[in-house]
C-alpha cells in the first residue's frame, strides 16, 4: 500500500454541507416549529376561542402568521446564538460567516428573512447548492455565510506546479551491451 505524504501545497479547509444534509436539517427544523405550534400555540388559540382556519386570505390566518413569526424567531435566534438550529445540530452542520468572523445580526437577518424569502418564493435558488464550490444557496450568497460540517475538515488539493522539462534536440541511443 502506498502511503501519501503531505506536501506544503496541501491545505485543509472546512467541509461544506451539501444539499441533502441541509434538506434533512430543514425538515427536522420544520417538525420542531410545527411541534411548538401544536404544543403551545394551538392550545392558546383554542383557550381564547380564536379560529385556527378562518383568516383574511386563504393562507394568511392568524394561526399561520403566528407560526411564521415563531419560525423566524427560532431560525434567527438559534442561528445567531449557536450557529445552528436543532435540525442542524442533529445532522452535525452549522452556519458560519464566509469571512471567518462571528455571525452578525445583519448576516442572520439577510440569510433568514430576505434570502430565505427569495429562495422559498422561487424554489430554484436552493438548486445552486450542488454547483457552487462552497455549496452555497442564494440566501448564503446574500448574507455572506456558508454551511459546514462541525469540526470536519477536507484536504484541499492544490496542484504543485513544476517547471516543464526542457526539450533537447538530440536523440538518445540505447546502450549496447
Amino acid at each position: 500500500m502506498i502511503e501519501r505524504q503531505a506536501t506544503t501545497a496541501d491545505q485543509y479547509e472546512l467541509k461544506y454541507a451539501g444539499f441533502w444534509v441541509r434538506f434533512w436539517a430543514f425538515v427536522l427544523d420544520m417538525l420542531t416549529v410545527n411541534a411548538i405550534g401544536a404544543i403551545l400555540v394551538k392550545p392558546l388559540f383554542k383557550w381564547f376561542g380564536w379560529s385556527l382556519s378562518k383568516g383574511w386570505f386563504l393562507f394568511f390566518t392568524p394561526y399561520r402568521i403566528t407560526l411564521f413569526i415563531i419560525a423566524f424567531l427560532y431560525f434567527a435566534i438559534m442561528t445567531k446564538k449557536l450557529g445552528q438550529t436543532l435540525g442542524k445540530m442533529i445532522v452535525g452542520i452549522q452556519v458560519k460567516s464566509a469571512f471567518d468572523t462571528p455571525l452578525t445580526w445583519k448576516q442572520v437577518f439577510f440569510r433568514e428573512v430576505i434570502g430565505r424569502f427569495i429562495s422559498r418564493l422561487l424554489v430554484l435558488p436552493y438548486l445552486s447548492i450542488p454547483f457552487l464550490p462552497k455549496k452555497e444557496a442564494v440566501h448564503d450568497l446574500i448574507a455572506d455565510t456558508v454551511v459546514v460540517y462541525e469540526d470536519t475538515y477536507a484536504l484541499k488539493h492544490q496542484p504543485i506546479f513544476r517547471e516543464p522539462a526542457i526539450p533537447t534536440n538530440r536523440v538518445e541511443q540505447p546502450e549496447v551491451q
